[in-house]
């Protein structure tokens, strides 16, 4: 027998550690090579490790929530293959032919065994500790190892009482959170309601995506001095015009307001330069970009995430709904690349038909301003009759808010924008005018 020491790769450019968010083996499992075994976030995605090797799990690198350094022991595997000593050189060669593209690690830790025994995780590496017992019975964990879907879909579908080898999916072989909405409707041909026991009092400790959020959105507000402004806008034309856009979309995907409304904001930004910027507190320098870098707040599993939509201004609505689409989907299946992330200029953020009556949105630091469109409600409103008199006519109309960070941005800034916004938004056939 031979130890196999799998350390942590380069996953992502400036990266110099992980957190463990997930294991899906524990001490004493045999594992396949190219199978999963962790899931390890950075600041910019969850990444899912697969086993370069196959063999048992002898030791595992920290518990969930542990952060791990690249180069460092992420778990010792017991191969097959004969005992034979494994240099530093020859580990990484390994690695490096198991996992094409990825780059040699800057400081790698030393060899397994060095000053304490054959197969110990050196003391510099994160603590060795075994996870708490898996709760999945062992005939069942190999019957959804067949199953394919991502470590999200699992987590959802293990809370929700639903066997993933009872859900059909869709498209390919790959369940998807569409693929498991569709069997919680329909699966069972009268709905599915999954038998539950009374919940128990629970402390969850914050780990992962949902430990970030809190750190940044805590960071945002005890730094950044905050205000928001709210705006009634008729959409009435412009629900109209994405009907009609969406009667002849061909094989085009359906518009939702989102694209339209991110047309109207690049239109509108070059006048109001302070808005689509990034603040550098420390050096004191606000960043005014030319181009837009539409940040979009997306709910997932794991929590809120901020993909960006690059360059949003030279895209047309149909492009905006494809890259909306993509964008969306991958960041629901724990499946978005790093190269998605990060570098927005200005946020959009909305909850669709849970948007209420006003939003005070929180800004996503370091940029200075984010938008959020709330539910569109129909009312009676007052309109002119041509001759001097008023009519009650329907409406669909719809707030807007703005929040701004006020170091940089005036609130008189603020409202102009918005007022310029809601004048192209009321106005829609100048969405597609040059």
């Amino acid at each position: 027998m031979a130890r196999f020491t799998f350390r942590l790769p380069d996953i992502g450019e400036g990266i110099s550690e992980a957190e463990i968010v997930a294991w899906h083996v524990k001490l004493g499992d045999r594992v396949e090579e190219d199978q999963s075994v962790a899931d390890m976030m950075t600041d910019k995605a969850t990444v899912e490790m697969e086993s370069p090797v196959s063999g048992t799990i002898v030791e595992l690198a920290g518990e969930v929530g542990d952060q791990v350094p690249i180069g460092s022991a992420l778990m010792v595997i017991e191969t097959d293959a004969v005992e034979e000593s494994v240099s530093p050189a020859t580990e990484e060669a390994v690695l490096e032919a198991e996992n094409p593209g990825v780059e040699e690690a800057q400081s790698p830790s030393p060899p397994v065994g060095e000053g304490r025994g054959e197969g110990a995780v050196p003391q510099a590496e994160a603590p060795v500790a075994t996870p708490h017992p898996d709760p999945i019975p062992q005939g069942e964990r190999e019957q959804e190892k067949k199953v394919l879907a991502s470590p999200a879909v699992r987590a959802r579908a293990q809370d929700l009482g639903v066997d993933l080898s009872q859900v059909k999916p869709a498209e390919g072989d790959r369940v998807r959170h569409s693929d498991l909405d569709a069997f919680l409707r329909y699966g069972s041909g009268q709905g599915y309601t999954p038998a539950r026991s009374p919940r128990a009092d629970e402390a969850v400790r914050v780990i992962g995506m949902r430990r970030r959020i809190a750190e940044n959105m805590a960071a945002s507000k005890r730094a950044i001095p905050h205000f928001t402004y709210v705006e009634e806008i008729d959409v009435t034309a412009l629900e109209d015009t994405r009907a009609q856009l969406n009667a002849g979309r061909g094989n085009r995907p359906k518009l939702t307001m989102l694209p339209l409304l991110i047309v109207a904001i690049c239109k509108t930004l070059p006048d109001f330069p302070m808005l689509n910027a990034r603040y550098d507190d420390e050096a004191g320098v606000v960043n005014r970009s030319g181009a837009v870098h539409m940040g979009m707040a997306t709910q997932t599993p794991a929590g809120l995430m901020v993909p960006v939509i690059r360059n949003a201004e030279s895209r047309n609505v149909w492009q905006l709904a494809t890259e909306i689409g993509r964008l969306a989907e991958a960041a629901r299946a724990g499946s978005i690349a790093s190269t998605d992330m990060g570098g927005g200029t200005i946020t959009l953020t909305s909850l669709g038909p849970l948007g209420g009556i006003a939003t005070t949105p929180v800004i996503n630091r370091p940029e200075v301003a984010i938008i959020g469109p709330n539910r569109i409600v129909e009312r009676p409103v007052f309109r002119s009759d041509g001759r001097g008199g008023e009519t009650i006519a329907r409406a669909k109309l719809m707030n807007l808010s703005i929040s701004c960070d006020h170091r940089v941005v005036d609130g008189y800034d603020a409202a102009s924008y918005v007022q310029a916004l809601k004048r192209l938004l009321e106005t829609p056939v100048m969405l597609f005018a040059d």
